[in-house]
């Protein structure tokens, strides 16, 4: 692949559409570690540019000398510096010049969810900025055709739409941010790298049906699955400003401070899902991951460096078990949607739930309904998003994917 001019923050545009071998995907690390007992560096402090650099700095960066570099940070969503959402602009500013003193050729690369801009969502999040100052290249990872990955030992899922520059450049580091996620408990490297799935395949493995005999969300197997073949070669964790609670957009900013490197994944997830006051065999995509053998999630068989990683512990709240228990007064019916369209409606829930439930009698529930599992709904219920659209005649329906909260609110007012 042409790398985007370096004295632009650019979207790639490249129209080549022939299929890549689907053997170029991410299977080993050029990085050294010791398979059975991997070492994991944190630092913490107030400037995050330089907890990166710290924890960088233990690794042995020299095999990207000469190769191109794929930095994967969050950023999903169109949100701003400090909300918890997207990785904090001074730490993908880090891992640029890090790895530029190592003689990388660097870009910066992002998937987002459906509805966001990814050049749009860089310039929100604060990236753009740092991009530009370094004459990084950006790019929107979506523009170009995908590369169709096999999954040979798949059990939720067989194949990939991978975006192709993962399967492009030499190395591709995960940079996500600490967060808890509603569908799968957290959100942290080896889930960030959903986020190098092209375009609306990411929805997909939120819509697959329960696997006979297993007691795993179908998700979670799915992520698991993704991992065989789609592992980061490096991953940096943004502890700076994470998120608790309904993950990953619509919970609480969490300021924890820390950053976190590791050559495996999974033990790097597992010492930030540490900090985070969470166990990470209670994570199933890691612990199921981990039981076929893609990383390491045992903390004893983790070396952490410094070794006293309890001291700046402190508990994340897990996201609520049921949407609905938030907000008296509405019922929401949730089968099979995905995180953008919770995210959303959760948000709009915050915002004008109770103006809402002030025009409604005491004894009358609102009731809502996302997802595409629905078989029936009652009459009345507000269809939301695109996966409602069948049962739109049963009351009020909004379109989206994710459905915009001003036509929610329209909706509402009808």
């Amino acid at each position: 692949m042409e790398t985007p001019d370096a004295d632009n923050v650019v979207s790639s545009t490249d129209g080549d559409k022939d299929k890549l071998d689907d053997n170029a995907v991410l299977s080993s690390t050029p990085f050294e570690f010791e398979a059975s007992r991997p070492s994991v560096f944190w630092a913490s402090g107030d400037n995050p540019y330089e907890n990166t650099r710290q924890v960088l700095s233990h690794i042995d960066l020299s095999p990207s000398k000469s190769k191109r570099v794929l930095l994967k940070p969050n950023v999903g969503r169109n949100a701003q510096l400090g909300t918890g959402v997207t990785t904090h602009p001074e730490v993908v500013a880090a891992a640029i010049d890090v790895f530029r003193e190592a003689g990388a050729d660097v870009a910066v690369g992002e998937s987002p969810i459906t509805g966001v801009a990814a050049l749009e969502a860089f310039e929100t999040g604060g990236i753009t900025a740092v991009a530009k100052e370094r004459k990084c290249p950006l790019i929107d990872m979506d523009v170009r055709r995908y590369v169709t990955v096999d999954i040979p030992d798949g059990v939720a899922i067989k194949s990939l739409k991978v975006c192709r520059e993962v399967a492009e450049y030499d190395i591709v580091v995960s940079i996500p941010v600490m967060k808890t996620h509603m569908h799968t408990g957290v959100t942290l490297s080896v889930k960030n790298m959903k986020g190098c799935l092209w375009r609306r395949s990411k929805v997909d493995l939120h819509m697959l049906p329960e696997l006979s005999g297993c007691d795993e969300k179908p998700l979670d197997i799915a992520i698991a699955d993704m991992s065989s073949v789609l592992r980061p070669h490096l991953s940096i964790i943004d502890g700076t400003v994470g998120m608790e609670g309904l993950g990953p957009s619509a919970g609480k900013p969490k300021a924890l401070g820390v950053v976190l490197a590791g050559v495996d994944a999974f033990a790097t997830d597992s010492l930030a899902c540490s900090m985070m006051g969470i166990s990470g065999r209670d994570i199933p995509h890691l612990r199921v991951g981990s039981e076929r053998g893609y990383g390491v999630i045992a903390l004893d068989s983790i070396e952490a460096y410094p070794r006293n990683w309890k001291d700046v512990q402190d508990p994340f709240a897990p996201p609520p078990d049921e949407l609905s228990i938030e907000f008296s007064g509405y019922t929401v019916l949730d089968i099979q949607s995905c995180s953008a369209c919770q995210s959303t409606l959760l948000m709009f829930l915050k915002k004008y739930g109770k103006q809402l439930r002030d025009g409604v009698p005491d004894d009358k529930e609102i009731v809502i309904a996302i997802g595409k599992g629905h078989e029936k709904l009652p009459d009345g219920t507000l269809c939301v998003g695109n996966c409602t659209a069948r049962h739109k005649g049963c009351g009020y329906f909004v379109s989206g994917c994710p459905p915009v909260a001003s036509e929610i609110l329209s909706a509402f007012n009808i």
